[in-house]
């Protein structure tokens, strides 16, 4: 049976996305050891989870879910306003705009969790938080963390809900979107 690599996320808009870029961008000083593999900001997006290998039924299933559970769900702002380091996994870690506490966003994960559990999907929930990766690093990399982060001040909207395939690319990931769902005014 065919698998495809997946996730639920958010879509960064180009006129945040650029800011946030820059805000990468001094963040390179800090990669000493060149560890850091850095995301293009045209593929900026909000992961709200990580589903991982799936088979297309269960693509066609997360779509109806998704549209029922999310038929009455209203957009909101969701404030990008701090950068850190994230450890993805045991071999992976990550730079990454982070959320400081927010209801509504952190709602709308756990929406997104139990709409993946009821289509079937083992969702594994240790660590995982909401996040922007601005650049992947193998779990043990040379970056040295910045005294002062800097602080983004961003605010992004949460108006549609993707669900993403991402497949390795020559020079990063490709993202493919399967399904979008968007959210009233």
């Amino acid at each position: 049976m065919n698998k495809i690599r997946t996730f639920f996320a958010l879509p960064i808009p180009e006129r945040i996305a650029r800011p946030l870029s820059d805000c990468a961008d001094t963040l390179c000083e800090y990669d000493r050891g060149l560890d850091a593999h850095w995301v293009d900001s045209s593929n900026y997006h909000l992961t709200l989870c990580f589903l991982g290998n799936i088979s297309l039924d269960q693509v066609t299933e997360l779509e109806h879910l998704t549209r029922e559970a999310l038929a009455e769900q209203s957009g909101f702002m969701v404030p990008l306003d701090q950068l850190g380091y994230y450890k993805a996994n045991p071999r992976l870690g990550v730079l990454a705009a982070l959320i400081s506490d927010h209801e509504q966003l952190y709602a709308l994960h756990d929406r997104m969790v139990n709409i993946a559990k009821k289509a079937g999907i083992r969702y594994d929930e240790r660590d995982f938080m909401p996040h922007v990766t601005l650049a992947r690093l193998p779990a043990k990399n040379r970056f040295e963390a910045p005294e002062h982060w800097p602080q983004p001040g961003l605010i992004t909207p949460a108006d549609s809900v993707v669900l993403f395939q991402s497949r390795p690319g020559e020079r990063g990931s490709i993202y493919t979107p399967l399904f979008e769902v968007h959210l009233s005014a």
